[in-house]
């Protein structure tokens, strides 16, 4: 199978990997935190589009709560 023939699942996934490097190369901290928020919610899909893999839902969910309690909640 070639990458153009990939499944959505798979496309899901690399989108979510992609997106989970770009945010490491962020300086500011905030920035990092909120694409990498995004990217554990392209991660949480791709966890449900696998066939529910509980391992990585729990894992990049608890990652999502974990950035929006320091962007949101936690004072400086």
């Amino acid at each position: 199978m070639g990458f153009l023939e990939t499944h959505a699942t798979e496309l899901v996934g690399y989108l979510a990997m992609l997106v989970l490097l770009i945010s490491f190369l962020m300086k500011d901290i905030r920035h990092l935190r909120m694409l990498n928020s995004v990217a554990c919610a392209f991660f949480v899909a791709y966890g449900f589009m696998l066939a529910t893999s509980w391992p990585i839902i729990i894992s990049n969910a608890s990652i999502i709560g974990i950035n929006i309690y320091y962007l949101f909640f936690k004072k400086k």
